[in-house]
């Protein structure tokens, strides 16, 4: 069961990242409606950037869950695709999605000491995963190994 448990957190990380987006896209038209934009305000990436610096904020956050969240990701995939998962791993997963959820709303409202620790209290869940995973994996290739040679020694 830990292997389908893990689906939802990875499903609530993408809801996340969609929900992130759609404050992007509510900010930034809201901005235009109150601001409207001329030509100049997009003659160039520095331009636009500059139109947009108000409302900059959930697009910044938006490109963070497109960095480090990508290793979760992949280690939630082979956790899965490998039957590795377990029912820590599944836990561990939930407190990655809900230190990068609290992460968001920090980032969200410009508090910085609130977004570096939960930055920081995301990053070593994700390395305890990865370094699960990867004990995990280790011990399984020893264990195959070890029954290879077995069968290979009664072949003989």
């Amino acid at each position: 069961m830990p292997i389908f448990a893990m689906l939802w957190p990875v499903i609530a990380m993408a809801a996340l990242t969609f929900a992130i987006w759609f404050v992007l896209v509510v900010q930034r038209l809201g901005h235009m409606k109150a601001n409207p934009p001329t030509r100049d305000s997009f003659a160039s990436a520095q331009n636009s950037a500059d139109y947009f610096r108000p409302v900059e904020r959930p697009a910044a956050n938006l490109a963070n869950l497109f960095e480090m969240p990508v290793l979760f990701f992949v280690v939630a995939i082979l956790l899965i695709v490998t039957e590795l998962a377990n029912d820590l791993q599944v836990l561990l997963a939930w407190a990655y999605v809900a230190a990068r959820v609290v992460h968001s709303g920090f980032h969200l409202k410009g508090r910085v000491k609130g977004r570096f620790l939960s930055y920081l209290v995301s990053m070593a869940i994700l390395m305890a995963m990865w370094i699960g995973f990867t004990v995990d994996t280790v011990r399984q290739a020893v264990a195959y190994n070890a029954a290879v040679a077995t069968l290979e020694g009664r072949q003989e």
